[in-house]
């Protein structure tokens, strides 16, 4: 097996030698993770923008249709989230004959949570009554889903399939199939949407159709690839295929449920900050959208890097390098809080401009501008706890984490941003700035205790190994 995408550290090197050397495979590891990840953004983007070209009902439908279905990925590629570290500590122990019953394992966890799903998704209109939709829109977000809903099995399966290819360190192969998805997104998007080529006009549901096909295409290119590719000759998909094993996947959802959970506090404590603020009128949210939509994308940055550091460190404890893995969690957070001081200034010199970029209207740039310097201080906070939480998932320390989490986003940050967003308790009422100086203190707080924990946690473990 190539070891060039994770080498063994040598410990005979200097400090900075060995620092900045797992800093560049940290880097080589999470470039093409950041492209995969910018590559489903861009579909996200691309079917918001071709709905609403379409009409406004099928622009809102799409949006409401989104926010339903992202949570609910989230959580259970949460689940799936725990096959990189586990497979990269067995590859990192050399136990490679480990590695494709954990990845059937992960493929049994990814049907099981694909007919979750499915039937959640086919069955949502309890809530579409809720949300008071006009019968049109709510008719379209309810076809959306419904289309969407026949790629969830590719979509789960492939983030398994990305267990075991970041697992093994070649990070580049789900960017590749990522973009080829999204490359298939966009044609299949102009005709099932406007209806082209014989296909009559879906609207906002053909979104649906044209997101589910080509997660089906890009999954199936993926699955031959790997039965194919000389470089999984020694992982055979099909040959080494086992039974459901109820042990290893107690053992991946032990880890796995964790970190779904954490991400989904996360991802539903934003969703109800949109809700509070709705109130405060459409200028409010739009100026909020723009600043969470710009941190959002510097995000993946320290998100991928995130990744990369989880795969790493669980890659040098299976190596039994535990003190290069201690070296690199601890020194990371040089580089992590250098990104976010650079992400940090471009969106505090930056304010005005990236205003004017988003939108006209004077309003909506106004409140934007003075968001964006709040998110300027929120990119400290926001780095160091992804950065510290990865880490913590290289040592498959997730419990704990999840709960640092829950009560710092929901104990902390959220009950401190509707103080002071709606009430003069501690100061005047903020609107919506107060959420974004409640969510920075809460990440503060996440920050600090996840920090303490990843300091202590090596020391205290030492049989973290698989």
């Amino acid at each position: 097996m190539d070891e060039n995408a994770q080498p063994i550290p040598e410990a005979r090197q200097s400090l900075l030698v060995r620092t900045l050397a797992e800093w560049k495979t940290l880097c080589l590891l999470g470039g093409p993770i950041l492209v995969a990840q910018l590559a489903q953004m861009a579909n996200g983007v691309i079917d918001t923008v071709m709905a609403g070209h379409a009409s406004a009902e099928d622009l809102a439908a799409v949006g409401i249709g989104s926010s339903l279905w992202m949570p609910l990925f989230l959580l259970f590629m949460g689940l799936l989230g725990a096959l990189q570290p586990i497979i990269s500590g067995h590859r990192g122990a050399r136990e490679l004959h480990r590695i494709m019953p954990v990845t059937w394992q992960g493929i049994y966890i990814a049907i099981g949570s694909s007919v979750l799903m499915i039937a959640l998704l086919m069955n949502i209109r309890p809530i579409l009554d809720a949300l008071n939709l006009d019968t049109h829109t709510a008719h379209i977000t309810q076809g959306y889903l419904d289309a969407f809903a026949w790629g969830v099995p590719a979509m789960m399966i492939m983030m398994a399939l990305r267990g075991l290819t970041d697992g093994l360190g070649h990070t580049k192969v789900i960017m590749a199939f990522s973009v080829l998805g999204t490359l298939i997104n966009l044609p299949l998007n102009y005709i099932f949407i406007y209806g082209k080529l014989g296909v009559p006009a879906m609207g906002g549901i053909g979104c649906g159709w044209a997101t589910s096909i080509s997660n089906g295409v890009a999954a199936l290119a993926m699955f031959l690839y790997l039965n194919r590719s000389a470089a999984y000759r020694q992982f055979h998909l099909l040959q080494d295929w086992v039974k459901p094993d109820p042990e290893t996947i107690k053992t991946i959802l032990r880890l796995g449920v964790p970190i779904g959970f954490t991400i989904f506090i996360e991802a539903s404590m934003f969703c109800i900050i949109a809700l509070f603020l709705a109130p405060l009128g459409p200028v409010t949210v739009a100026g909020h959208q723009i600043a969470l939509n710009v941190v959002s994308l510097f995000f993946m940055v320290p998100l991928s890097l995130g990744l990369a550091l989880t795969l790493r460190i669980s890659f040098l404890v299976g190596a039994r390098a535990t003190d290069t893995a201690q070296l690199l969690a601890r020194t990371i957070l040089l580089l992590a809080l250098a990104i976010a001081l650079v992400f940090g200034s471009v969106l505090f010199f930056g304010s005005n401009l990236i205003a004017h970029l988003y939108t006209g209207d004077e309003a909506v740039q106004e409140v934007s501008r003075a968001l964006l310097l709040y998110a300027a201080i929120f990119q400290i906070a926001d780095v160091t706890q992804v950065t510290c939480i990865s880490a913590l998932r290289g040592y498959k320390d997730t419990r704990i984490p999840m709960f640092i989490m829950l009560f710092s986003f929901w104990g902390v940050g959220l009950p401190l941003g509707w103080i002071l967003a709606f009430t003069d308790r501690i100061v005047p009422v903020m609107g919506a700035a107060g959420f974004w100086v409640g969510l920075t203190v809460g990440l503060t707080v996440a920050g600090l205790l996840l920090g303490a924990r990843l300091y202590r946690f090596p020391a205290t473990h030492p049989d973290v190994a698989p």
